[in-house]
């Protein structure tokens, strides 16, 4: 008799096993972006807990954590720092501007700040924590079942132009503590997820409920990648030495092609705002030199009509 009862404990055990392996199994991933993938700067702005909820952290600024260190580990983007960040950096440069520090290579340079392209923001609107308890039954010291306790977290996201202010895209989100999870594609790199979301503490429900709804989140933001225009200028063209003022941080590589011409913006005469943008191409470059913020290029089609000044498109 207790043979059968181990027996039967024993087979339930290895059926949740199989279960919890297969669900593992099914992990969902941020994909990691393609060869030759150009790439946005993006700057998160600080999250607003519009919810009732109230923890042993400060939510909005943890989900500011999280969306910037899951859009730097994409590799999607250019991620900068959030505002706090960025205000401390330029605290950084009026210091070392202000003649009481040594001077050198070590002192932070006034005028370098990367400005955003692209900017998140986002709105948490719904927290239901439920805590935890012990579900199952225990059979002569084999264990069945365990923890129940689960969150679930709803926010609104937005993607932002920083040139115009518009909306770009916006959707609603869902994150559950019971889910996996999201893992990151990224150079062919398993990185395991994210690291350290809450200053390094155990992932508590709420907060595997809020990496559930930031990787949807990103999901949601790289889709949208393909309907923005992506735009350069040409920074320097002297004879048959042409440069853009993109380089490999933002994805350029040798034997990219581009687009070069003119643009001329189509605004309404009502309200000033820009309706739209007319290119009128003049040549096509092709990439033969990057450094870091830079790429050199020459004509591959077109005239020598290439002046400094004008935008730059991918090609494709």
């Amino acid at each position: 008799m207790k043979n059968g009862l181990m027996k039967t404990a024993i087979f339930m055990l290895s059926a949740i096993l199989f279960q919890t392996a297969m669900l593992q199994a099914e992990e969902t991933t941020i994909p990691a972006p393609p060869e030759g993938n150009l790439r946005y700067s993006v700057m998160v702005k600080q999250f607003k807990n519009e919810s009732n909820w109230s923890g042993r952290y400060s939510l909005g600024e943890g989900m500011t954590t999280i969306m910037t260190d899951m859009l730097h580990e994409s590799g999607w983007f250019i991620t900068l720092g959030d505002d706090q960040m960025r205000e401390a950096a330029m605290q950084e440069q009026d210091f070392a501007a202000s003649g009481r520090t040594a001077k050198g290579k070590k002192s932070a340079k006034m005028g370098r700040m990367t400005p955003a392209q692209l900017l998140v923001r986002g709105s948490i609107t719904h927290v239901q924590e439920v805590g935890s308890k012990k579900a199952g039954f225990n059979y002569m010291g084999v264990s069945l079942g365990g923890d129940t306790g689960s969150a679930e977290m709803n926010f609104t996201i937005y993607l932002v132009s920083s040139e115009t202010g518009q909306v770009v895209a916006s959707t609603k989100v869902v994150g559950e503590s019971g889910s996996k999870g999201y893992k990151i594609g990224y150079s062919g790199a398993d990185l395991g997820g994210l690291r350290g979301a809450f200053g390094g503490e155990d992932m508590d429900n709420v907060g595997k409920a809020a990496e559930d709804a930031v990787g949807k989140a990103v999901q949601f933001l790289v889709q949208q990648l393909e309907s923005i225009a992506w735009e350069g200028s040409v920074i320097m063209a002297k004879g048959s030495k042409i440069i853009i003022n993109r380089g490999s941080r933002d994805g350029v590589s040798i034997g990219k092609k581009f687009q070069v011409g003119e643009i001329e913006e189509l605004v309404d005469p009502d309200t000033g705002e820009v309706l739209d943008v007319d290119m009128t191409m003049v040549a096509k470059v092709e990439v033969t030199k990057v450094k870091e913020k830079i790429a050199y290029t020459k004509i591959i089609d077109g005239d020598d009509g290439v002046r400094k000044g004008m935008s730059v498109f991918e090609d494709k």
